[in-house]
């Protein structure tokens, strides 16, 4: 009986000290765990696609031949924001070249116009980065209007002239907002917070 009890006795102590060996595993474990999530980095900005980064030499071409070579970085970053370096049209471009959509089906005539588009909207904004950026999407009549209510781009001011272009409108219909945090401004022309897109994506070039 004594040999039984104190085999039973050495059992209850061998499950105690694996019981306790588990529960420091399990405690490392996730305090290590912990650690690595805490140091994890975060992506905070969209990737650029292959599309797009295959486009640069000829991004680089035209911007010389315009004289915004020092804006190949924002060139590629509005190509990912307009398409993803997809499509005949990579820039969107050909409402500026032939005043409607879908007219464009070359992407480096698509380049070429977008590049030229972009050093104009630059120009007339008076190297306004922000503005002529914005302008790209809302047309260079965005730049008069700024130039008459405040001389500097801002979020607010894009606000208020998508909101005044859209109530203004013969056919809002024709509009849709393309972001749902535009929609509480009734703000539905263009992308208001176009800028903002592609100086994220810049910011990862």
């Amino acid at each position: 009986m004594k040999l039984k009890r104190k085999i039973q006795k050495i059992t209850k102590q061998t499950f105690s000290v694996v019981f306790i060996l588990i529960g420091v595993f399990l405690l490392v474990s996730f305090l290590t765990f912990e650690k690595q999530e805490e140091f994890r980095p975060e992506r905070s900005s969209p990737l650029i696609s292959e599309e797009v980064r295959s486009y640069k030499p000829l991004i680089e071409t035209y911007a010389k031949e315009y004289g915004v070579e020092d804006y190949v970085d924002v060139l590629q970053a509005m190509m990912m924001q307009e398409s993803g370096g997809r499509g005949n049209d990579p820039m969107q471009s050909s409402e500026s070249y032939c005043g409607e959509i879908g007219c464009i089906k070359d992407p480096e005539l698509s380049i070429k116009q977008g590049v030229y588009y972009f050093s104009k909207t630059l120009a007339d904004a008076d190297d306004d980065l922000e503005l002529a950026i914005q302008s790209y999407n809302f047309g260079r009549g965005f730049i008069d209007y700024v130039h008459a209510e405040t001389g500097r781009y801002s979020q607010d001011i894009a606000i208020a002239f998508s909101k005044e272009m859209y109530e203004n409108a013969s056919d809002p219909t024709i509009y849709t907002c393309l972001r749902e945090e535009a929609k509480q401004y009734d703000a539905c022309y263009g992308d208001i917070y176009y800028v903002r897109s592609v100086m994220q994506y810049k910011d990862v070039l």
